[in-house]
């Protein structure tokens, strides 16, 4: 998505352009995604109005400014809902880095957001399968067939790499190394990380690679590695209904989504006693604290084994 594809604001002295400067950046510069794209456009449309009819302007706007914004949103009033602790501090963290992209460029000298704090988001453990489950799961696409394949390679790949749907649906061939079992998966801003392939998820490639894929591309050529049952790229909306068809068999449904797997996929790690510095590369994540999360799961879930097992450990 080019810049000039992103709708801008309504101008609130010259708002328009400071916005379309600061996703150009976004996007050229830091390779964020189409989604952050957008949501940092509509938050950033909503700051507009909120200037414009305060008769504020980015350039001399305050740190009170900000917060009286943020205040509004967190209250809500007769037309509006109050906005959830989550996208509050979605929305703070657009400011932060649009006024430190300004600062930047030498448009403001002093930030307003520098003080500006943001509500703390809810820790909120990830759904996760358990090992039984997992088998469970990845049982169900049975048989011969060229769409059975499929399914049984991908969601055996997504379980043994830990991959988002996104990267899962983006793979290509030359992301993938069979021999010494090894991909490439491409995360959130294009980066790129190395992550072994598990001997079960490397025999169902085999499989999907030498006759399932064939016969799904026809006469066509095509560089990402699952393909749909005309020949084109999976999408992720595709994806989501293999998982949750699968899931549906096994009755799983309420509890599955593509991500379930990466959550599992990182929650049995960390339970067969691989370290936290090696599951954060493996992942992805720029921050270790992210990473984190898995730890407090793992703890949680040690909880209630040790509650419903132990005879005198009653909650």
């Amino acid at each position: 998505m080019s810049p000039a594809e992103i709708a801008a604001p309504p101008a609130a002295d010259g708002m328009q352009q400071l916005t379309l400067d600061f996703l150009a950046y976004l996007e050229l510069e830091r390779g964020l995604s189409r989604n952050t794209l957008q949501a940092y456009r509509s938050d950033l449309h909503q700051f507009a109005e909120y200037l414009a009819a305060h008769g504020l302007a980015p350039h001399t706007a305050a740190h009170g400014d900000l917060a009286d914004f943020l205040s509004e949103l967190a209250r809500g009033d007769d037309e509006h809902a109050p906005v959830a602790a989550t996208t509050l501090a979605r929305k703070v963290a657009c400011l932060r880095s649009f006024y430190r992209h300004l600062r930047r460029e030498g448009a403001i000298e002093h930030d307003p957001t520098a003080e500006l704090r943001g509500p703390r988001k809810p820790q909120r453990l990830p759904r996760v399968l358990s090992r039984e489950e997992v088998a469970q799961l990845l049982s169900v696409p049975q048989g011969a067939g060229a769409l059975a394949q499929r399914d049984r390679a991908l969601l055996e790949l997504m379980y043994a790499c830990g991959l988002r749907a996104s990267e899962a649906v983006g793979l290509t061939l030359a992301d993938l190394d069979l021999e010494e079992g090894m991909l490439c998966a491409r995360g959130k801003g294009a980066k790129e990380r190395v992550v072994p392939v598990g001997r079960q998820a490397l025999s169902a490639l085999h499989v999907y690679f030498r006759s399932a894929r064939p016969e799904l591309l026809g006469s066509g050529v095509q560089q990402r590695v699952f393909l749909n049952r005309r020949g084109a790229p999976l999408t992720r909306q595709g994806l989501y209904k293999i998982v949750q068809g699968h899931a549906r068999r096994v009755g799983l449904e309420e509890r599955m989504s593509p991500h379930t797997l990466r959550h599992s996929f990182a929650t049995h790690l960390l339970a067969g006693g691989c370290d936290l510095r090696s599951l954060q590369e493996m992942l992805g994540h720029a921050d270790l604290a992210t990473t984190q999360v898995y730890t407090h799961l793992s703890a949680e879930r040690l909880k209630d084994a040790y509650f419903s097992a132990h005879p005198r450990a009653t909650r």
